[in-house]
């Protein structure tokens, strides 16, 4: 196990310095600090390693630094691909019909809508909704069926209340 104390006394001298360290290095405060606790939990994971280190502060700021570094290259490599290829197509927000069946499953019991959206959405076969619920087999057919029949009511009334 790693020493804990040490490690915390480590972590509470260095933290301020290392951050400023980053931010000056990104000019962004939130990615200096995303970088810092990346660095820092790659510290903790091998502390009983990066402790024994004359300057264990250096190896993490060394980590910190990379992941900033890599974290640039990823977002430059993403904005030449985004020149190179345009705009990605924007798709189209859900169409009203499916806005009134969202509304009427949020209706159902839970167990019930947790076994349509697995039935129907992601086409899973009734053993395997079973197995995914932790539910008999027929608890899952019981359940599609209340389901199906409340969520036809449901519908069939937002359809009435349109006239």
């Amino acid at each position: 196990m790693p020493d804990v104390d040490g490690f915390d006394e480590f972590y509470r001298g260095s933290r301020h310095r290392l951050l400023a360290f980053v931010c000056a290095l990104t000019g962004n405060l939130a990615e200096a600090q995303d970088a810092v606790q990346e660095a820092y939990i790659r510290a903790w994971q091998r502390w009983s390693t990066v402790g024994g280190y004359d300057d264990p502060e250096a190896w993490v700021r060394v980590v910190a630094s990379r992941i900033a570094v890599s974290r640039w290259r990823s977002l430059r490599s993403r904005a030449r691909a985004y020149l190179r290829h345009g705009a990605t197509e924007s798709v189209p927000g859900p169409g009203t019909d499916t806005l009134e069946v969202v509304n009427a499953l949020r209706q159902l019991p839970e167990e019930q809508r947790t076994a349509l959206a697995l039935y129907y959405l992601v086409g899973m076969p009734v053993a395997e909704v079973a197995r995914q619920t932790a539910a008999p087999v027929g608890t899952v057919k019981a359940r599609l069926s209340r389901g199906r029949t409340a969520l036809a009511g449901l519908l069939a009334v937002s359809d009435l209340e349109e006239v």
